[in-house]
């Protein structure tokens, strides 16, 4: 037996059933999405183009989340379809070992990782920030709009406060508040607007400062000066953007930024190796799907085990949400966290092809044994 022809006929055949099924499932979740955005047409300049765009963009992101679950759907169906027509059982016969069968599969997959790496490393942040974006200004929204305060920010020894952000370079009405080594307030400065020039400079407007020397305020007025921060539109885009949409790189980014200012970073430290883990998910998935071709499946069963497909990928999404909120709340290493659910479910196969391929054999025939 050619191995690289088989290889090249199920790869054909998984990588054709895996996009159908994706492409299935990213216009069911576009419709919801459409459905949910109808819910503010109107709300200032947010019409039915905005939201069509809003929609579209949200596609990347989607595809991200669903790559893992499609390639299961589609390799069980692939699988389960060779099974029940018996070719699976003509392939066994001319060598194909479960091993080789493994690594089949394992080559069809690195398409599928880079493909899922890819996008979330590079197209679904650059789609979900742009959407975040174009909604906010149409809607006339700011990030900081559900906090009286607006939002804070931690710089070395200086606190930022940061009353309305439409966009991620332009802040309104500016508050910095800086501290002495002993955490003395030294100097509040106020700034109606602050614009992003580059290299860690802000440009700040109609200033009023206010400093203390010996514990006497000293104020003025002035109408621009140059402020220098770790603070700069790449931070401010986590506030648009969730974690769990960011590349691994900006949550990088984040996290050092939040280490230097002694803040907490286990979410970030979680989403950033769940976008590490996710792309091998795939690898994961159809080592899950690979034992089910050496069930022996009855006509019209092909359906029921794409179904059970179905329930496993969601209760993947589930696991994988559930242990980055328990390793939160129980303080796990944030690898640990996001690697936990793959590990389970790689172990999972691997039981699976243990007990179909050694141990299922060795119970069969003591069984006919004891009949006999």
């Amino acid at each position: 037996m050619r191995i690289p022809t088989v290889e090249r006929y199920l790869a054909r055949q998984i990588w054709g059933a895996a996009g159908f099924v994706l492409v299935g499932f990213l216009a069911l979740f576009a419709f919801f999405d459409l459905i949910a955005e109808l819910r503010d047409l109107g709300r200032g300049d947010y019409q039915l183009q905005e939201i069509f765009i809003v929609v579209l963009l949200g596609l990347p992101s989607h595809a991200y989340e669903l790559v893992p679950v499609s390639v299961l759907i589609g390799t069980l169906y692939v699988l389960a379809h060779l099974s029940n027509n018996f070719e699976f059982i003509v392939l066994r016969a001319a060598g194909l070992t479960p091993s080789r069968a493994a690594l089949a599969l394992a080559k069809c997959g690195l398409v599928f990782v880079v493909a899922t790496f890819l996008i979330g490393e590079w197209a679904a942040p650059a789609a979900e920030e742009l959407a975040q974006r174009l909604r906010m200004q149409a809607m006339s929204t700011a990030i900081g709009q559900d906090l009286r305060s607006g939002l804070w920010f931690k710089d070395e020894r200086a606190f930022i406060n940061v009353r309305e952000a439409r966009t991620a370079n332009r802040l309104n009405d500016v508050r910095i508040y800086q501290f002495d080594e002993g955490y003395r307030l030294r100097e509040v400065r106020v700034a109606a607007q602050a614009e992003y020039r580059g290299r860690g400079v802000w440009r700040l407007t109609d200033v009023a400062q206010t400093q203390f020397p010996e514990g006497r305020p000293v104020t003025a007025r002035m109408a621009a000066v140059e402020w220098r921060s770790a603070l700069n539109p790449d931070l401010l885009n986590v506030l648009i953007v969730s974690p769990e949409r960011m590349s691994a790189w900006k949550l990088y980014q984040y996290t050092q930024h939040l280490t230097a200012n002694k803040q907490k970073t286990e979410r970030y430290e979680i989403a950033m190796w769940k976008k590490l883990f996710y792309p091998v998910a795939t690898l994961v998935m159809m080592a899950l799907a690979l034992p089910f071709a050496y069930m022996q499946a009855r006509t019209g069963l092909v359906g029921l085990k794409v179904f059970l497909g179905i329930l496993l990928g969601i209760f993947f999404h589930m696991l994988n949400s559930l242990f980055s909120h328990i390793g939160l709340l129980q303080n796990w290493p944030p690898v640990a966290a996001a690697a936990v659910p793959s590990v389970l479910f790689l172990a999972t196969a691997l039981a699976m092809m243990v007990w179909l391929n050694r141990v299922r054999p060795l119970v069969h025939r003591a069984l006919m044994r004891r009949r006999a």
